[in-house]
């Protein structure tokens, strides 16, 4: 079975964890669950005092650590290591793994998190993980080979990245959509997730102004099967949570289709409002249900 959050997933917020002011108010925020970032916010002869500054984010807090995460830097650097020394002796609630190039990189973290949780009495296999699964051109070839992951919880992705690695010069087209490399990348998460059994998260939207933008594409992934978002803004967060949350409408008919079916046993399929119903709605509208906590 794979790992499971126990708290709401729809908004990921960063904070530049060189930015005492800005994680403070990501950790104070609406955000589900506040990233203090350690990689790209980060100038690398920044990142010893940001590892400071998270670590001690981490340790002043009392409370509410299963929402504070730490992007930590990719495996294939030199600071993976240092940067989890220094943040697990204050137990945040799970880590970003950025440029994941496949299963591999996850077990890996996942035998450094076994150790340090270990070495600092945390309970073993708390520390949940998210990874970044397409931010690299292998990686592209590698997003189904995650189900069973210890500790993973939710796979994002990443179009910045990957554009860079396959030496785009844009990851749009003429008309500010994402080219088709990059919109494939947005579908293999989602469908490596769906295999893996976890969440698939929505990349950000480097835009934080355009809240018609912002509003009108998580709605849309929404449909597509994503069950929240990045964020690299506060203004951000409140959008995304809405954009995540079931409506009262959607909630009462995922009610009445599973109420129709229960009512029927052994249908196969169901007339509903002129329509056709069939298992795969009844598997959706529970799912809904699950999503907005009433499952």
């Amino acid at each position: 079975m794979a790992e499971q959050l126990t708290i709401p997933a729809r908004s990921w917020l960063f904070a530049p964890g060189d930015s005492e002011k800005k994680i403070a108010k990501a950790a104070d925020g609406s955000a589900d669950i506040a990233i203090f970032d350690l990689e790209d916010a980060v100038a690398p002869d920044a990142k010893p005092a940001a590892r400071r500054t998270v670590a001690n984010a981490l340790r002043t807090r009392g409370e509410g650590h299963d929402r504070l995460w730490v992007r930590v830097n990719p495996l294939d650097s030199d600071w993976t290591l240092p940067d989890l020394a220094a943040i697990m002796p204050g137990r945040p609630g799970g880590i970003m793994l950025p440029k994941a190039r496949g299963r591999a990189d996850v077990e890996r973290i996942d035998h450094y998190l076994c150790a340090l949780e270990a070495a600092h009495d945390i309970p073993q296999g708390s520390t949940k993980v998210i990874a970044l699964v397409t931010e690299t051109a292998t990686a592209m070839f590698h997003t189904g080979d995650y189900a069973g992951c210890e500790r993973l919880v939710a796979m994002s992705w990443g179009a910045e990245d990957l554009a860079d690695s396959i030496g785009a010069s844009a990851n749009r087209d003429a008309n500010g959509e994402y080219g088709f490399t990059y919109r494939l990348a947005r579908s293999l998460c989602l469908l490596g997730a769906a295999s893996a059994g976890v969440l698939p998260i929505e990349t950000i939207q480097g835009d934080f102004r355009d809240s018609e933008g912002l509003k009108a594409r998580a709605e849309q992934v929404r449909r597509e099967g994503f069950r929240g978002m990045l964020a690299i803004h506060p203004a951000q967060v409140e959008i995304i949570n809405a954009a995540f949350t079931p409506s009262e409408g959607e909630i009462a008919e995922a009610r009445e289709i599973v109420a129709l079916f229960a009512a029927n046993p052994g249908a196969g399929t169901i007339g509903h409002h002129g329509a056709m119903l069939d298992r795969p709605h009844l598997a959706r509208a529970r799912a809904l249900l699950e999503q907005a906590g009433q499952g």
